[in-house]
């Protein structure tokens, strides 16, 4: 019951309330940022992209913790949601300040998230993991192309970024150290194909 309740108050403290990070939201000290309006609104769409990500790393993370048996393994969802929770909240901080809605389809990407996240646990431990070790390589590497498409003077989000990615990568490979089973290349592929459609319709709604 406690971990229904968990997942419960994942979803609307993710879905309807603001979120407070735990750490300080990265920054490039003495680096102000100044944009254009044409460089202010693809950032702005860049990181509600990003946003929608985090959304999704609750949902997974949640839906994980409570289908695994292995309280060790639900500790370690829940550590790494906590984690992924600074990433939502200071992704929806730069959204603010840029003047960005989040995207509008948010309801509709957690609970498809939530939804992968069930059946990649209902599979098993391993599999669990191993959705998402590919998971987290497949987001450090779509932050990667962020960091190559944000404009060069918004120092704001590219700090915000910068630190995502690595703490994505160090997921990754914590998943990988917990005994991940590696998907196969055709499950890889269709989680690419599906996050492409994800990404491409929230860079703008």
């Amino acid at each position: 019951m406690d971990v229904l309740l968990n997942a419960a108050d994942s979803a609307l403290r993710t879905l309807f309330s603001k979120p407070h990070a735990a750490r300080s939201c990265p920054t490039v000290p003495g680096q102000a940022t100044e944009l254009s309006m044409p460089d202010k609104a693809l950032a702005g769409a860049l990181m509600r992209v990003n946003h929608v990500g985090e959304v999704c790393a609750q949902a997974l993370y949640a839906s994980q913790a409570l289908s695994t048996r292995n309280p060790a393994l639900r500790q370690h969802f829940i550590a790494a949601s906590k984690e992924e929770g600074d990433h939502l909240a200071w992704t929806r901080e730069r959204l603010d300040e840029l003047g960005t809605q989040p995207s509008l389809l948010n309801p509709l990407w957690y609970a498809g998230a939530f939804g992968l996240g069930l059946l990649a646990g209902r599979l098993g431990d391993k599999i669990s993991l191993g959705f998402v070790m590919e998971t987290e390589r497949q987001v450090e590497a779509h932050l990667a192309s962020h960091l190559d498409r944000l404009p060069e003077g918004d120092h704001a989000s590219r700090a915000i970024v910068a630190q995502m990615k690595d703490d994505e990568a160090r997921h990754a490979q914590d998943a990988q150290g917990a005994g991940a089973f590696e998907l196969p290349q055709p499950v890889k592929a269709l989680m690419r194909a599906s996050a492409k459609v994800m990404t491409a319709t929230a860079h703008y709604i």
